[in-house]
């Protein structure tokens, strides 16, 4: 008898557990999150970028309230260099988890953040895991490894040593690289036109170290020298193409170098500077199908004229 009662309570406990599981789980989780510590970002590694921007801004805040702030949390840990980060959706945003998983599919998005960290902390994979809990756990797998980065330091070195000094205005500095890089690069059409991988062309160990590049790799380069150089930018995308942005005399300006490397029949290696510190209006009047970029994201750029 006792044993029928016991199973009894039994299936009457695990009725009433199925029938409020989400009550149950909202309860739990709600007092298990609000009695958990404050989550911090903890250690920035040298390559984090300690300035915001219209887009995405740094944040301390890693109890998200909307899509916004899962945006930041996003770029924060990215720009912070993390591997790996874990954070909580509060109870109190009924779409928070809805909303990751929308986030950690939406590839464009993702390119974005990337677009605005350093070269040497952005991503080559990125994957999201959530549980019941609202946890959020996010790893990343670098684009540069150790050795990426060891070396192409080297070579950052080595160029400013040879071709820079304090008494060349900015601009003139910036010319000099941005003709350096183009002059020493070869674009990587076979990469481009075939998608055959012989160089690491899509990042600046590419075009600095191999003498190959595709856009990616021409933007990583110029992009590793502005920050030498203590200018604030970033990398601008369209569905084409990836080239830089800078904020330079209180302005925004555009620099391409891709573009400034035209390839021609005969091999012959031809610097041009028709995107070279250009405004939005002057970029658009020479190209629009590959530059034709969201002024939603890179909201600096609207009002570059």
């Amino acid at each position: 008898m006792k044993k029928l009662i016991v199973s009894g309570i039994l299936l009457i406990l695990v009725g009433i557990t199925l029938t409020y599981k989400e009550d149950i789980l909202e309860a739990y989780y709600g007092n298990y999150f609000n009695s958990r510590k404050e989550i911090s970002l903890g250690s920035k590694n040298e390559y984090y970028r300690d300035y915001d921007f219209l887009y995405v801004q740094n944040t301390n805040n890693f109890k998200p309230e909307n899509k916004q702030d899962i945006i930041n949390i996003f770029y924060t840990i990215i720009n912070a260099g993390k591997d790996e980060f874990s954070f909580y959706c509060p109870s109190s945003y009924k779409n928070c988890i809805s909303d990751v998983k929308s986030l950690a599919k939406d590839q464009i998005t993702l390119s974005n953040i990337n677009n605005y960290v350093h070269p040497f902390n952005s991503f080559k994979n990125i994957s999201t895991q959530t549980d019941t809990l609202g946890r959020v756990q996010v790893t990343i797998t670098k684009a540069y490894s150790p050795t990426d980065i060891k070396l192409v330091k080297e070579a950052i070195t080595s160029i400013k040593k040879e071709l820079i000094n304090d008494k060349l205005s900015l601009e003139d500095q910036l010319r000099i690289i941005h003709d350096y890089i183009i002059d020493n690069t070869i674009y990587d059409s076979n990469r481009a036109d075939n998608n055959i991988s012989e160089y690491k062309s899509d990042i600046a160990y590419g075009p600095l170290i191999e003498g190959y590049a595709i856009c990616g790799g021409y933007s990583d380069a110029f992009e590793l020298f502005l920050e030498e150089l203590n200018i604030k930018s970033y990398k601008i995308s369209s569905d084409y193409h990836v080239w830089n942005a800078a904020y330079l005399y209180d302005n925004w300006y555009h620099f391409d170098l891709t573009w400034d490397d035209p390839v021609t029949n005969t091999n012959e290696q031809i610097i041009e500077d028709k995107f070279f510190k250009i405004t939005t209006n002057e970029l658009l009047l020479q190209e629009k199908e590959h530059h034709n970029f969201n002024n939603q994201v890179y909201q600096e750029l609207k009002s570059s004229n």
